[in-house]
Order: structure tokens, then sequence, then C-alpha cells
């Protein structure tokens, strides 16, 4: 990633964290309170975590590496976002967990962090920060334990192609380079008078899984979902708890996809 990109996305998270922490979307208090923030996917995949050392690529602030904690595992969290790790650690010390988090751009964290885990997991809106998925899978294959997994879900890169209004095909579906966009606030409720710069690529399934290929692992899953369980989109209806799909298009499209890919043992 471009220094100037890595800048642009760290301010933009930055900027994200602030409103996400007051938003009725992540809903901190209750979370607080002992709500987990992993959703049915995640956790059919996931499975029983207990003693667990898994790796959060991309983790925001904290919520899902949390969530982990709480269910057993020992969590390490990975963000750009300065402010967004500063609130994870501030998360973590509140409720007596034992998480850890690092700072940096996920392509430097050989420089940050040492050590294998049994599991590297990440998900939902994570992949399209990234401009290069090899440089990402030579990072998945360096943190896996002999036997370790790797869990990611994702939005698939469908969702991506079309404009904010749903309207119309806006672009590739392939990698074309980096794409340059501002948001009018953020995908949650809050900052609507803000007007936020980010650079993004979109990466098609063949390219992801190649990349991960390329590196040994050995693909084990692949299954895609006709729902997101976030409303995070324009025009999208429940249909039912934490699963929304997009208007126009009912159950005719993914939305998310899951993917299982192992290190041989």
């Amino acid at each position: 990633m471009s220094d100037d990109a890595f800048e642009t996305n760290r301010e933009a998270w930055n900027r994200r964290t602030a409103i996400h922490l007051e938003s009725k979307f992540y809903d901190v208090d209750a979370f607080r309170k002992g709500a987990c923030s992993l959703n049915e996917i995640e956790k059919g995949i996931l499975g029983d975590v207990r003693g667990r050392r898994i790796l959060h690529l991309q983790c925001h602030f904290g919520q899902d590496s949390l969530s982990l904690a709480r269910l057993g595992a020992k969590v390490t969290g990975v963000d750009l976002s300065d402010a967004a790790i500063r609130a994870a650690r501030g998360l973590n010390d509140e409720m007596g967990l034992d998480a850890e988090f690092v700072c940096c751009d996920l392509y430097s964290l050989p420089d940050h962090l040492d050590g294998e885990f049994d599991r590297v997991y990440t998900s939902y809106g994570v992949l399209g920060w990234l401009p290069d998925m090899d440089r990402w899978a030579e990072i998945v294959r360096r943190y896996l334990a002999p036997g370790g997994k790797l869990l990611l879900i994702e939005f698939h890169p469908l969702v991506w192609m079309w404009d904010e209004k749903l309207s119309f095909i806006e672009e590739a579906y392939f990698n074309r380079g980096p794409l340059r966009f501002t948001q009018q606030g953020t995908y949650t409720d809050g900052g609507e008078d803000q007007e936020i710069e980010s650079v993004g690529w979109n990466h098609g399934l063949g390219e992801v899984v190649t990349a991960l290929l390329k590196q040994g692992l050995r693909l084990e899953r692949l299954e895609e979902f006709d729902y997101s369980p976030y409303d995070c989109f324009e025009k999208v209806v429940k249909v039912a708890e934490r699963k929304y799909r997009l208007e126009p298009f009912g159950d005719k499209l993914p939305l998310v996809y899951a993917l299982e890919a192992s290190r041989e043992g």
C-alpha cells in the first residue's frame, strides 16, 4: 500500500472510529454489558475457541476480538487505526480481558509481531482496503501454525460493483487498481455531516483463492450467503434477525461469503 493510501485510510478509520463508538449500529453500551458481536456465520465456522490462539486481522476497535476473548480464546487484534486500537485497549482493560492489540499497516505486521496462531480470523469489509492479495496471503501463511486455519468472512465482491443507489454497475468485479471515493458519513448512524475520503480495491473470489493456494494453503470451505448480517447498505430489507437483503434483488445475489483454508500440519 502506498504511503498516501495508507495515510488516507488511517485518517478515514480514525474518524469513523469516533462515530462508531457512539453509534447504535455498534451499541457499545450493550457490548459492555455482555452482548456478543459475532454473527451466526462466524460462530458456526469458528466453533469452540477455548484455548485457541487467534490472530484477528483488521479488527477495528476490537468488538469481535473481545467477544472471542470472552469465549476463552487468547486473542491478538491488529488494525491500522491508532484511534481504534486505543479504544480496543480501553475496552479490554475496562472489561478485565487479556486480549492484545497491535497498531500497524497489515503488510508491516512482521515488524511488530512474532509467533504463530491456531486461527487467523478476519471479517466483513476487510479485503477492500488492501491492494495486493498475494502479500495478504503471505501474512496469513506467516502467522498460521502447522495445522492452523484461516477463517475469512467477507462481503461478496459483487456488492461493491453497484453504485450506492443500486441502480447500475459502477465498478469492475476485478481489481483494476485503486478506487478513490468520498463518503458522506459512514455505514453506521451518525457523522452524516462529515465527508470521509478513502482508497479501496475490489478483489474477485478467484484472486483471493488463488493467492491462498499459491501459499500452499488448502481450501476447505467456500460458501456464499444470500444475506448480510448487517443493515449497512442502501435499500435493504430485513428478512430475519441479523439477516438483511438488498430489496431490488431479494435472494438472487450473494452478499457474503465464508472461506476456510488450512496450513498443512
